[in-house]
């Protein structure tokens, strides 16, 4: 019993298998619905003047696609209607900048059902143009060296690059002496830039110039390098913001201290006009005084000769009252003279050593002079009370200086 229930287990086993084998022997025919590129390359490697033609074909009826391309580098080229790559590695294009060694230049690629839009591709490829002729590099600063520059001056120039093979991607600077360009070097197209101080010649320096060299060393992504050297040579020049403020002060100065022997002398000719005034004064009367003593005794009464007799006496009397109240202040007068002419020199010296132009050379000469010939003339003027007189009002003492009938008094005479 046992053996007969095993033995149709067998059975039905052995007919379940048979089914299966019988459902696994079924082929569904195979049908290629989606449009694909069965023989597309992701990659293309070119050498400089060589050229690529590569048929691409899909696994649909090619009269009724068009093919295209996108982003395509110069030259590359398609059959539209049956899918032709081509291309011609000119060398020109690369020598113009155009095309690029060691690039990769990613392509798009599309095809397209002229009957039915919605039934297209779009994919990519990459092609990459290498070159066995190695085209180096090389840095181009916009200046000839030598450079010659002044203290106080800013050198300025741009690093170019003239792009072989392989573009240079890093640029290194370095000096002879430290030097610190205003911007930072590390790229083609960067700026050095650099203001020179004063102080950067040094005494010792030979022919009171210095001279170094700057160097730009440029690698590429292979560790060849390129390196320019750009010569400088600074000069010594005065600082001339410092020198311009030390003059602008000289000027200042003089300007103060002819405004103040203005002051001055318009006090101390007062003082002289004063004095004169009341000599004269007293001059006329004791003329007129003794005058009419010498009438009087002509008179024929006696009283009035009397009267005459006495009056040439006051006139003599009046003399040295005359010295005792009004005495003549010769060293004042001399003072008022002394003071008027070294205001017309001081002046005259103020106009002759002015700046000319933005960047006078002379300004250190022309300070020099201004400071001693003020000394020489404070030291000449040294007796002269300047610091008791009194400054009231600037504009009446210049009014006063310049008036006409002041200066008559003091110009000189033809004989």
């Amino acid at each position: 019993m046992k053996r007969t229930i095993t033995l149709c287990l067998s059975l039905l086993f052995l007919l379940q298998i048979s089914a299966q084998e019988k459902t696994d022997t079924i082929h569904i025919p195979d049908v290629d619905t989606v449009l694909r590129i069965r023989n597309l390359n992701p990659y293309f490697t070119l050498h400089v003047d060589s050229s690529l033609s590569y048929k691409l074909d899909i696994n649909k009826e090619q009269s009724n696609y068009y093919w295209y391309l996108k982003n395509s580098p110069l030259g590359l080229r398609i059959n539209k209607d049956n899918g032709l790559l081509t291309f011609k590695a000119e060398k020109a294009y690369f020598l113009s900048g155009k095309l690029k060694y060691d690039v990769e230049y990613k392509v798009q690629l599309g095809v397209q059902n002229l009957n039915k839009a919605s039934e297209k591709m779009d994919t990519f490829f990459t092609i990459v143009f290498f070159n066995t002729e190695i085209i180096p590099s090389k840095i181009r600063p916009s200046v000839s060296s030598p450079v010659t520059v002044d203290e106080g001056d800013t050198i300025r120039f741009q690093l170019s690059c003239e792009n072989g093979n392989f573009p240079l991607e890093m640029i290194n600077f370095e000096s002879s002496i430290p030097v610190k360009s205003l911007y930072s070097i590390t790229k083609c197209g960067d700026e050095f830039a650099w203001w020179i101080p004063y102080d950067f010649v040094k005494d010792n320096d030979s022919g009171k110039v210095k001279i170094f060299k700057l160097l730009f060393i440029g690698t590429d992504k292979f560790r060849n390098r390129d390196t320019a050297l750009v010569r400088m040579i600074v000069r010594d020049a005065i600082n001339y913001p410092l020198k311009k403020q030390e003059y602008d002060k000289v000027v200042s100065d003089y300007n103060k201290y002819i405004q103040q022997l203005k002051f001055t002398f318009r006090t101390l000719d007062k003082k002289i006009r004063k004095t004169r005034s009341s000599r004269i004064a007293f001059d006329m009367t004791s003329s007129s005084t003794a005058l009419a003593g010498t009438i009087l005794s002509t008179s024929t009464n006696d009283s009035q000769k009397t009267i005459g007799r006495v009056l040439p006496a006051v006139g003599v009397t009046l003399v040295p009252v005359k010295e005792a109240v009004s005495p003549n202040k010769v060293n004042d007068q001399n003072s008022v003279s002394m003071v008027r002419t070294s205001i017309r020199r001081l002046e005259y010296i103020l106009s002759e050593n002015g700046l000319i132009g933005e960047k006078d050379p002379d300004i250190i000469l022309k300070t020099t002079k201004l400071k001693t010939d003020l000394k020489q003339i404070q030291l000449q003027l040294i007796d002269v009370p300047l610091e008791e007189i009194q400054e009231i009002n600037s504009k009446d003492a210049n009014k006063y200086f310049d008036d006409p009938k002041v200066n008559k008094k003091y110009r000189s005479k033809k004989k």
